[in-house]
């Protein structure tokens, strides 16, 4: 499992449109692409966000990425042109463990 991880950080006038931009357009946009198989979007007490996108495998991240990240960071920068900074990440799962409650 690879998780392709983003942290924003976003201006406080931006917060109502940014959280509804993300639930409603954006995530399932990268959703519908086909490379992930689910995302989590949590919000730290600090105020920043970080999305995380499941892909199976790094060649499915490597297909989001080539395909269609340019269109999608695209409509996200003509929504957010200011006050929203983001960073990216990647992470490969070396091994998970769950709890059996």
């Amino acid at each position: 499992m690879v998780t392709y991880e983003i942290t924003t950080a976003v201006e406080p006038p931006l917060v109502e449109a940014y959280e509804h931009y993300m639930r409603q357009v954006h995530i399932p946009d990268l959703l519908a692409t086909g490379c992930f198989e689910g995302a989590t979007f949590t919000r730290s007490s600090a105020g920043r966000y970080r999305i995380r996108y499941e892909a199976p495998s790094e060649s499915d991240l490597e297909r989001y990425l080539e395909a269609h990240a340019t269109r999608l960071r695209a409509d996200f920068a003509s929504h957010f042109p200011e006050g929203v900074t983001a960073s990216r990440e990647v992470w490969v799962a070396i091994e998970s463990w769950s709890s059996h409650r």
